[in-house]
């Protein structure tokens, strides 16, 4: 079912203004239909009063003439009888005669029972009551007691005090729907005037929660303009504006910070890769030596030598972390991504072989446009982490498939899969799902974050599903 309240604060204050006016509307109608309809039927019970029982008296005369009959008109008294007067006559509750004035004389009355039993049940009050007869319609009444104790009732119609009634409310009707109607457009056009500094915030806040804020240097809008810090709506603004300039401050001061560690970073593993070269290089010198050395020194050099190898890698991948969050551009030229899956399965087997690696190619090559050496560097990165994070005999399949906008490619095993509390941040630095230290386990956990980087620098996105039993590794790259 379709939701029809107004949803917008403009909305919501126009139609609040409309329904207000709308009842004040309906309550001074109401009031001055009630308030004419009373004072009509006090003239027309005064009229009663006036006329008295003179017709209804003249009714215990009998042989009142049927109609267009008028030579009985003597029997009746209607002097001073306004035309539709209605007169009757009472013994013992029930109705001996009933007639009513004409222009052209007086009238008898052909009463139903129920008509018959109203009239025996108007109160002597000597007040006007309201009574409808089927014969005749709405009429005022006023009965009273006569001489040789019967009930005289004397009536006047309501036709002339309903017609006014019912015009007014005609009347009122149109009056009041126009000036429903012109208040309506007057008002949102007023409550659009007056809330158009707070449309300006509102705009100024959607383009704010469109900018790319969680890195990098930000440009935030320019700021709402303010008006008078009297108003409700003027406050809202001058604290908008304030809250902006703190996420300016704060965002400039993290960019900053940003820019000096990615500068220390890349200066520092630039730095690095030389003495990192050297110690490697002296030891493996030192274990060329063609004399004989303690078994201890050897194992020392052995140890100074692979874990210099490692520094140098781990180097290497923040250099390459540093680069691409400069902004550093890849080469962008086609590249047989089928290829490179055999080329970096192959290369898995040969590390891996107490696993068991699989293909699911598509029978065309597969292209796109990018760096193919590090493209070749997520292939390894991925298909290394199943290796290391998973037991021998584990299945890895490794699967491209493409769509109309993109290819997909996927690296599915078996194992026991990513503890859920590291799967959010899985693809962040130094994230590892052994937190050991033993260097056989993986890395420095640099893998998946180079992964990510470097698939969001060629436009893609990489994404994580795993469970125990399953986990699938899915990279997303732009058709080539």
């Amino acid at each position: 079912m379709r939701d029809l309240r107004p949803h917008t604060l403009r909305a919501r204050l126009t139609l609040g203004l409309v329904v207000l006016l709308a009842v004040s509307c309906a309550a001074v109608g109401i009031a001055a239909i009630l308030g004419l309809k009373g004072f009509l039927t006090g003239r027309l019970d005064e009229q009663l009063t006036e006329a008295g029982n003179r017709f209804a008296v003249s009714l215990e005369h009998k042989g009142l003439p049927q109609k267009d009959d008028h030579d009985g008109d003597e029997h009746a008294d209607t002097r001073r009888q306004a035309a539709g007067t209605f007169g009757a006559r009472l013994v013992n509750g029930t109705v001996t005669n009933a007639a009513v004035v004409r222009p052209t004389g007086t009238l008898n009355v052909d009463l139903t029972a129920p008509d018959r039993k109203r009239l025996a049940a108007v109160p002597v009050d000597g007040r006007g009551h309201s009574v409808g007869l089927s014969a005749l319609g709405g009429y005022r009444l006023l009965a009273t007691r006569g001489l040789d104790g019967d009930i005289l009732v004397t009536g006047l119609p309501l036709e002339p005090v309903e017609a006014t009634v019912h015009r007014l409310e005609l009347v009122g009707g149109i009056v009041f729907g126009a000036a429903l109607t012109a208040a309506g457009v007057a008002g949102a056009l007023w409550v659009r005037w007056s809330l158009r500094p707070l449309s300006r915030v509102a705009a100024t806040a959607t383009r704010v929660s469109e900018l790319p804020l969680a890195s990098g240097e930000v440009a935030l809008p320019p700021h709402a303009p303010e008006t008078d810090p009297r108003s409700e709506v003027g406050r809202v603004a001058g604290a908008f504006n304030r809250m902006l300039g703190h996420v300016e401050d704060a965002l400039t001061k993290r960019h900053a910070s940003e820019e000096r560690l990615r500068s220390f970073a890349a200066d520092a593993s630039h730095e690095l890769r030389t003495p990192v070269a050297s110690v490697r290089g002296h030891a493996e010198l030192a274990l060329l030596h063609p004399g004989p050395l303690p078994p201890e020194i050897t194992r020392a050099l052995e140890r100074i030598a692979a874990e210099s190898t490692r520094m140098g890698a781990m180097v290497d991948d923040l250099l390459l972390l540093a680069r691409l969050d400069a902004g550093r551009p890849l080469e962008a030229a086609p590249v047989d991504l089928t290829r490179l899956v055999l080329d970096a399965l192959t290369d898995a087997r040969t590390t891996g072989s107490g696993h068991r690696w699989e293909l699911d190619l598509p029978e065309d090559p597969v292209t796109v446009t990018g760096d193919e050496h590090r493209l070749h560097q997520v292939l390894a990165n991925l298909l290394s982490n199943a290796r290391l994070h998973t037991p021998a005999g584990t299945k890895v399949t490794v699967t491209l498939e493409t769509d109309s906008t993109a290819v997909l490619l996927k690296v599915h095993d078996d194992g026991p899969g990513i503890p859920e509390d590291i799967q959010p941040g899985v693809f962040e630095r130094f994230t590892r799902a052994d937190r050991s230290t033993k260097p056989e386990t993986g890395g420095a956990g640099l893998g998946l974050s180079i992964v990510a980087a470097v698939v969001e620098a060629h436009g893609g996105s990489v994404t994580l599903e795993s469970a125990p039993g399953a986990t699938t590794f899915t990279v997303r790259l732009g058709k080539g």
